[in-house]
């Protein structure tokens, strides 16, 4: 990674420009899943202390994750919303007791409330993972601006109500790609150049539609954006193998090495060190 001096508004497929440096994702790399919630539907990464905090973010930086993306409210399949304020102190606690132990650590924020973007970026969070391409709150899309932050791009339809309803696609892929086209137009009109892209496996998309999605991922590499792949012990698994999330882990590697394979930049997982492992073995 290198310093900065001066603002950069394109980046190769390969980069990303993050708290003054430009990351290079010629390797692919990692992000580690630390929820805040009480209900997210994987159990195990659910944090309920302090100490458990800075264990997790401890060990996922040991094993390898470039990122760490902090969430305070789930939006898992009946997930229902929490207070603003409690999200955003959640989220602000959460930073600053990482940094504190972590000062470098590169924060990701799994929000789509501009209140509590800005209150997570002002504490020192770098990027903001965002589930609804910022048509929940169109004031995100300003908050990111104003902090120059990185922003991840995810396709998504409907609400908050019914992003995991079904949806009819004539084809997904390209629906996929005339979303990213029109929001990246957007992003870019507000000085917004960090973009990470997103299809958004497991939201408004059924089991067939994630799959695929997946076999087409290759085709979002005409944006020339990172690209992230969510697959992390997601429905799309264990439904259909007949298992639960705790059982997912083997599957979810499987999936993750597809999307590398197909060009993805960023594993956002809850495992870190089994997705290292295939990042290791593959280049």
């Amino acid at each position: 990674m290198q310093n900065l001096s001066v603002e950069i508004t394109h980046f190769t497929a390969n980069q990303l420009k993050i708290k003054h440096k430009l990351i290079d994702f010629a390797i692919p790399k990692i992000m580690g899943i630390i929820n805040l919630t009480d209900d997210s539907f994987f159990q195990s990464s659910r944090i309920r202390s302090d100490k458990q905090l800075i264990t997790i973010a401890s060990r996922m930086l040991e094993e390898g994750a470039t990122f760490l993306d902090l969430g305070a409210l789930s939006t898992r399949p009946q997930s229902t919303l929490i207070d603003i304020h409690q999200e955003r102190k959640k989220i602000e606690h959460a930073i600053s007791a990482i940094l504190n132990e972590f000062p470098d650590a590169l924060i990701s924020i799994d929000t789509f409330r501009a209140e509590v973007a800005d209150a997570g970026l002002g504490t020192g969070a770098a990027m903001i993972n965002d589930i609804s391409g910022f048509s929940f709150d169109p004031k995100l899309i300003d908050t990111v601006s104003k902090h120059r932050a990185a922003y991840v791009l995810m396709h998504l339809q409907g609400n908050f109500d019914t992003m995991h309803h079904p949806y009819a696609y004539t084809n997904i892929g390209q629906e996929v790609i005339s979303y990213f086209k029109d929001k990246i137009d957007l992003l870019l009109e507000a000085g917004i150049y960090s973009i990470v892209l997103d299809p958004g496996f497991g939201f408004s998309k059924n089991l067939d539609q994630n799959y695929e999605l997946l076999n087409a991922f290759e085709r979002l590499a005409i944006f020339e954006r990172p690209l992230l792949a969510g697959l992390s012990r997601k429905s799309m698994i264990y439904k259909k193998l007949g298992i639960t999330p705790e059982e997912s882990l083997n599957g979810t590697s499987i999936l993750n090495t597809l999307a590398v394979k197909k060009g993805a930049s960023i594993l956002r997982v809850h495992d870190v060190a089994p997705a290292r492992e295939i990042v290791e073995l593959l280049f």
